[in-house]
């Protein structure tokens, strides 16, 4: 039926549930700084950080004009969190405060029932499969790892190594071309009906909805070619697997 399979992350394959407004995070996080000499509170180093990721966007924005949804690169944040105080940290240093902030601020975090299925079954078939997230690297990468997603993908486009988010066009793009595939023959997967489903269908992609407990309320007309609207991933396999 189809040769390459893009799957979005979060919703789709992770369930997740992250809460970066509990000013507990921010307490924790201003101690972690704290420790090394970069003196914030709680409220300090969240507005701090809100202003940092602000500029940090218009940064993107006048390197990629063309991009109609950025990303960036939250370690450079993070770091800025510390320069700003004239503190200097090692790149590991940041990659720790990364971790760290994840961790805050992750309230649960497991794959849903059937991924592993339904990703062995598309490896026996000979499939190709890809990801396509909107995420961050330092996040997303010790994620994969934690439930040994990595040797699955044939290719991993993440957001923030390109500066670029679904649904932008450039960001379908940029898949499509890096890993050669040819669009009649790929089918993107997504809980969201924008990010996903009509980013894919701009794209000139196939797409399959899956509904999930986290998927945004979908407000216009539901473009995808197949969906599963009660978030049962085995379903997948049986609609789009051949």
């Amino acid at each position: 039926m189809f040769k390459n399979y893009v799957f979005d992350l979060y919703g789709t394959l992770i369930d997740i549930n992250t809460d970066e407004w509990d000013m507990s995070l921010w307490e924790k996080l201003a101690v972690l700084y704290r420790y090394k000499g970069a003196q914030y509170t709680a409220e300090e180093i969240n507005k701090a950080y809100t202003a940092y990721v602000q500029a940090e966007k218009e940064r993107v924005k006048k390197r990629f004009p063309q991009y109609g949804v950025i990303d960036i690169k939250i370690e450079k944040v993070f770091k800025k969190l510390f320069t700003a105080k004239g503190v200097e940290v090692s790149s590991a240093q940041i990659d720790f405060v990364c971790t760290a902030f994840r961790c805050y601020s992750t309230k649960y975090i497991k794959l849903y029932d059937g991924v592993i299925d339904l990703l062995d079954t598309l490896k026996e078939k000979g499939k190709k499969i890809y990801l396509l997230s909107n995420a961050q690297r330092k996040f997303t990468e010790n994620e994969l790892n934690m439930f040994s997603l990595i040797p699955y993908f044939d290719g991993i486009i993440i957001s923030s190594d390109e500066e670029c988010c679904k649904p932008d066009k450039h960001y379908f793009d940029i898949l499509i071309e890096r890993y050669g595939l040819k669009r009649e023959e790929t089918i993107m997967v997504g809980n969201d009906y924008i990010s996903d489903i009509k980013g894919a269908r701009d794209a000139g992609l196939h797409s399959l909805y899956i509904h999930q407990s986290i998927s945004p309320e979908i407000k216009g007309k539901l473009l995808s070619d197949y969906k599963v609207m009660d978030g049962d991933v085995f379903k997948i396999k049986k609609l789009i697997v051949k």
